[in-house]
């Protein structure tokens, strides 16, 4: 990203503040360590003690980004290392709109924190819809129409599961290359069978990716995720970003699950969701009870049904929980449900295949 973008994008004010300077960030490792404010004794706990918990965490955690920079084959200076990709999403807002002045758009229904963020930091939210009848199509003249510092995608769309190609996305970055962040979230990329949008960011600068270890890695509990942009972007959101984000049992674990072997595994379960996603998909498509089951890329399929509200209180009363998604916009009647083991699917196969809709 050019400077001159930079500066017409970012909030001046933030562009000119120098930003807080943690003592980790102001002298490298050393024997002796005064500088902190630290107690020199850690609790007794029972944890590994090498992980010095009473000292604080690098503020980039150095091992997690090299090894992600790896996987992710990025640059490490385009990486930030986040609590989740909902952390991401709230620096972006931060760092480009001015409260009251600056706007972002996004295509409901969606993920709900690109609304929430922008609404806390008092953006303008400007909804573009998916259009249904065009299989969630993106509205791409509309959204060039609306002059928005950012622009929120999910690729594959949450919740309806569909997947924005590279060809419509690299139309939208170079549309917008000199008005806006394109931000892709990429949360449920690993079960797609499509390319991520990773290839594009030595193409278009203005393009922002998003990914989370919550979902295909299985590291929901930790809040560990990521922003991958121009060094230039990364350097902004450093500035605002708290100085010890990440935890020290967070950053340890993370890289231990990050291992080859644990690599390995992540793609051999991504393998057996995706084969009971479509496994599901073709029981469901045949029961009196599901009146449409939309195909998925990701780890989940979006139900219409006749009442969702009944549907699911009946499988919260026998055990299984589904998430009613009625108030997302076009979405009456509709449920989310997630891929889960082989044995949970059954439970929820067998449950449905029993259901009776309210008369």
């Amino acid at each position: 990203m050019s400077a001159q973008l930079l500066e017409k994008l970012a909030r001046p004010e933030l562009l000119a503040m120098q930003g807080y300077s943690s003592a980790r960030m102001e002298a490298g490792p050393a024997p002796i360590v005064l500088n902190a404010n630290e107690n020199p004794w850690p609790p007794a706990c029972d944890c590994d003690p090498d992980w010095r918990i009473n000292r604080y965490p690098p503020p980039q955690p150095v091992t997690v980004v090299q090894r992600l920079a790896q996987i992710y084959a990025i640059p490490e200076q385009r990486l930030l290392i986040t609590r989740g990709s909902d952390e991401g999403i709230d620096l972006l807002v931060r760092a480009f709109c001015r409260a009251g002045v600056d706007s972002i758009s996004y295509c409901p229904p969606t993920f709900g924190m690109y609304a929430v963020s922008a609404a806390i930091q008092d953006a303008r939210l400007v909804a573009i819809p998916l259009l249904q009848d065009n299989q969630w199509a993106l509205d791409l003249e509309a959204l060039v129409r609306t002059r928005a510092k950012l622009v929120f995608l999910c690729r594959p769309n949450n919740p309806t599961g569909h997947m924005l190609s590279i060809d419509t996305l690299q139309q939208l970055c170079k549309r917008l290359t000199d008005q806006a962040l394109v931000i892709v979230d990429e949360a449920y990329i690993e079960f797609a069978d499509q390319p991520d949008a990773l290839t594009e960011l030595a193409r278009f600068p203005n393009l922002v990716v998003l990914r989370t270890l919550s979902k295909a890695w299985g590291m929901a509990g930790l809040r560990c995720g990521a922003v991958i942009a121009a060094p230039e972007i990364i350097r902004l959101l450093r500035k605002i970003m708290a100085p010890y984000p990440l935890s020290i049992a967070t950053q340890e674990l993370v890289g231990q699950a990050l291992s080859e072997a644990n690599v390995a595994q992540m793609r051999q379960r991504v393998r057996l969701l995706r084969q009971e996603r479509e496994r599901i998909n073709h029981r469901l498509s045949g029961m009196a009870c599901i009146h449409t089951c939309w195909p998925s890329q990701a780890n989940f399929l979006l139900l219409k049904v006749a009442d969702a509200g009944h549907l699911c209180s009946a499988a919260a009363h026998a055990g299984i929980l589904i998430r009613n998604q009625s108030s997302q916009p076009g979405l009456a009647d509709c449920v989310r449900i997630s891929i889960g083991t082989p044995a949970e699917n059954n439970s929820l196969l067998a449950f449905l295949a029993t259901y009776q809709e309210p008369a």
